[in-house]
């Protein structure tokens, strides 16, 4: 079974903070992974967009209860209608999560992340405990994907 790696950050990202996003879509879509985000704009489009570019299914979990909403790359929208609770839904079907950037959304995504046991990588976001912060997107994504597959695996 493909990995599920969660991309997560702001709406309102920086352009900076878009290309590392594409970037980590598209690494984690040519290792074949299973892309999970918001379903949004900003950080979650593009790494929808990159996912997508690389053939990639991308799963967005909405907080509205319109699946029309997600934007255009997401290949699986799923309307929650739970407003910023569905973090913890984003959070809950990863195996690992990459955080871009990001406000106070994505520190409940860490934060829902860290207390389940769920890895975090960064680019560009907060520093605090627990998240093993990356230099470039592609280290982002060989990290998660490493750190997915650790969970994954088969216990003794």
């Amino acid at each position: 079974m493909a990995p599920y790696v969660a991309v997560i950050g702001a709406s309102r990202a920086t352009a900076e903070q878009q290309a590392l996003a594409e970037a980590v879509g598209a690494g984690l879509g040519r290792a074949g992974a299973i892309v999970v985000c918001g379903g949004g704009p900003g950080v979650m489009e593009a790494a929808s967009r990159g996912a997508a570019s690389a053939g990639a299914t991308v799963v967005g979990i909405l907080p509205g209860e319109d699946r029309a909403h997600a934007n255009r790359w997401v290949s699986v929208a799923i309307a929650t209608g739970m407003g910023e609770l569905r973090n913890g839904l984003v959070i809950r079907a990863c195996d690992c999560a990459i955080a871009v950037g990001g406000a106070y959304g994505t520190l409940s995504e860490i934060a829902l992340a860290l207390a389940q046991g769920v890895p975090v990588i960064g680019l560009q976001t907060w520093d605090i405990g627990g998240i093993e912060l990356a230099p470039d997107p592609d280290t982002a994504v060989a990290r998660a994907l490493a750190l997915a597959g650790e969970r994954r695996a088969p216990r003794p």
